[in-house]
């Protein structure tokens, strides 16, 4: 698992509890630690809630380890999976660099939300062990993961990533490369339209969320849910998809001043919602 950040150490934790033997790698200095760390709170509020039994707890945290090296964390590993920041100059040099010391039968896989994997792919000398595999937030909860298929993916690839997330207990769905692949494109387009209304005074942040959480069965409304992605992450992809599919996608400048304000949402206790050390919203 390279990358340790809120999808890394999701994707590790679920990864542990099925039984995979885990290592984390992350470009800061004790990031991957800090990674393990914070899943062993997740697992002991689940054994406190008595949703998780003691014995699968430490088995889970027994599978999982930090590597400092990339060299050492993708040594010999089957499935090498990306969830660094959404710069596709980032990952793309750091498949650059994976693709040099890994095991020439590993599966390569994105956790990008929006960014096409043809061009990661490209770096590579065999683009076709590369799929996207793109979870969401909070990933221990979320049943859903994308799985992306390029021009090049091979259909071994495909099946691999299909089987992980099988064995991960989620549900895949599987898409062509596309801007915003199927998810980001329609939850994108629901939020910039929700924070738009907002712009125009149609109502408050809560009242919509409530009106698609009542009136259309969605478990969060878009902008809480936005506040939970990270306004910064929803503004690069809304940038992303409005150079790619047109101004239907252009961000609305609320969104635009409270990224350059630094509200970036939950992360930094303000967003769409203030956000306290408790982790409620108000």
């Amino acid at each position: 698992m390279i990358g340790a950040g809120t999808m890394g150490h999701g994707i590790a934790q679920v990864a542990a509890q099925a039984g995979m033997t885990v290592r984390i790698q992350d470009a800061i200095k004790g990031g991957a630690q800090g990674a393990i760390d914070r899943i062993a709170k997740n697992l002991a509020k689940g054994v406190e809630l008595g949703k998780l039994p003691a014995g699968d707890r430490d088995a889970a945290l027994g599978r999982l380890s930090a590597a400092d090296e990339l060299a050492i964390a993708v040594a010999e590993a089957d499935v090498i999976i990306e969830a660094v920041p959404e710069r596709i100059e980032l990952k793309r040099e750091i498949f650059a660099i994976v693709d040099k010391i890994a095991s020439p039968n590993a599966l390569f896989a994105t956790n990008t939300s929006s960014l096409p994997i043809g061009e990661l792919a490209d770096g590579i000398a065999d683009p076709s062990r590369m799929v996207g595999m793109h979870f969401f937030n909070p990933v221990h909860l979320m049943k859903l993961v994308e799985i992306v298929k390029h021009k090049k993916s091979s259909e071994a690839a495909v099946a691999l990533a299909l089987a992980l997330v099988g064995k991960l207990g989620k549900t895949p769905i599987l898409v062509n490369d596309s801007p915003g692949f199927a998810s980001s494109r329609l939850g994108i387009a629901i939020g910039l339209e929700a924070m738009r209304m907002v712009e125009e005074g149609v109502a408050s942040p809560a009242d919509i969320d409530t009106a698609m959480k009542l009136g259309y069965g969605h478990p969060m409304g878009p902008l809480e849910l936005t506040d939970l992605v990270g306004l910064d992450v929803r503004l690069g992809i809304a940038e992303y998809l409005e150079r790619a599919l047109g101004p239907s996608f252009e961000p609305p400048q609320i969104l635009v001043d409270k990224v350059a304000n630094g509200q970036l949402g939950k992360k930094t206790g303000s967003g769409f919602y203030t956000w306290g050390a408790d982790g409620k919203k108000s």
